[in-house]
């Protein structure tokens, strides 16, 4: 079975083509600036544009972000469909590009079977206690307000490759960092709490989401600049986060990075931010899974970003965890334990391969109705 996986942005389609026999990849590519080059006016135009040089596709899995009551792994149907639109106004800026291009393909291909590998699935089994805002309870049942937790594919290619190595399940914090983050407790396998919570905005600080927000502050915000409520979710969606702290400069870490390295206050002040929550949200891990065996960094800052690794593992040596400063220099985007031998906490950085998990998952689905 050659298994074409699907990941969709706001203005881009990456995609990974395997044959499932051998877990091969056959070929891989992408398109930019979706909507504003001519060639590609939607997503559908960039998939076909594609399909058309590459061997016969048997089915196409979709690295799809948030279907609230819909979940796990689901071949595309009119009800999944329904249900990531009931949830756009929670994903805006993932939600509608993945209707579109899915919508388009069930057109357009028929006779290619299309499966939604939803990022909330890895976390379903969260226990209630970890995953509930403390909101009147008949919300959570009625609107499906609850933390959902995101990036589901990679945190369960962390956990996957992590037993992998040891041989056996193992306490795991994860930390995918990239332009969007998140950190995930993993214990046995099965994520038990996530730094994301009933959306992609929240959580840690994102290349240009705000992340973690009092709710209190928007209508403060709404009188002292006249803007409506959907106005400053707008801009904490795209403004926020590392891009609104630098005060505009850059989303991107490495050149925050290389600004903060020549005295720009605010990039290094988005720097600092970003490494204090993600250490806000280790130290919970911690705490919930009563210690860790293994630390692990993935994403694209999290395994190419030396710097961030180091400031995260700062002065921690009481919580076990003692960083291999030579090691850590030299790594990147390459699988490698950077700890000191006697840290109590192994800290790896794993390159993350979310599209062969959605591509097992597809294979699965389609498996099952057979």
């Amino acid at each position: 079975m050659k298994i074409l996986v699907a990941n969709i942005g706001s203005t881009s389609f990456k995609y990974k083509l395997f044959d499932m026999e051998t877990e091969t990849e056959l070929a891989s590519g992408r398109v930019e600036r979706i909507g504003s080059d001519p060639a590609f006016p939607t997503h559908a135009e960039a998939v076909k544009f594609c399909l058309k040089d590459l061997p016969k596709v048997d089915a196409i899995g979709f690295k799809a972000v948030h279907g609230g009551r819909v979940t796990g792994v689901q071949v595309v149907t009119d009800d999944v469909l329904s249900a990531m639109r009931q949830m756009v106004d929670i994903a805006p800026a993932h939600n509608p590009p993945y209707i579109a291009a899915m919508e388009s393909m069930r057109k357009q291909l028929p006779e290619v079977p299309l499966v939604a590998a939803f990022e909330t699935g890895f976390h379903a089994d969260i226990p209630e206690c970890n995953r509930l805002y403390a909101v009147p309870y008949a919300w959570v049942e009625k609107y499906q307000i609850r933390r959902f937790g995101f990036h589901g594919a990679s945190h369960r290619y962390i956990a996957t490759r992590v037993a992998e190595i040891f041989g056996k399940p193992m306490r795991i914090i994860s930390c995918h960092l990239g332009g969007s983050s998140s950190v995930c407790a993993i214990r046995d396998g099965k994520s038990v709490a996530s730094s994301m919570g009933g959306s992609p905005q929240g959580g840690l600080p994102q290349n240009n989401r705000v992340g973690d927000f009092d709710p209190y502050l928007l209508p403060h915000l709404m009188k002292q600049t006249g803007k409506t409520c959907e106005e400053i979710l707008a801009i904490l969606g795209s403004q926020g986060g590392l891009l609104g702290l630098s005060g505009g400069l850059a989303t991107d870490a490495r050149d925050l990075a290389r600004a903060a390295s020549e005295g720009h206050r605010l990039a290094k002040l988005a720097l600092d931010v970003y490494v204090y929550d993600i250490r806000r949200y280790i130290g919970a891990d911690l705490m919930e899974l009563g210690g860790a065996d293994v630390l692990v960094f993935t994403g694209g800052i999290g395994e190419n970003r030396d710097e961030i690794r180091a400031a995260v593992c700062q002065n921690v040596q009481e919580l076990g965890i003692v960083l291999d400063a030579e090691k850590n220099a030299q790594v990147r985007a390459r699988e490698a334990c950077i700890s000191t031998p006697d840290s109590r906490v192994q800290v790896w950085v794993i390159p993350t391969n979310e599209e062969i998990i959605v591509a097992r998952q597809t294979q699965t689905a389609l498996n099952a109705q057979a």
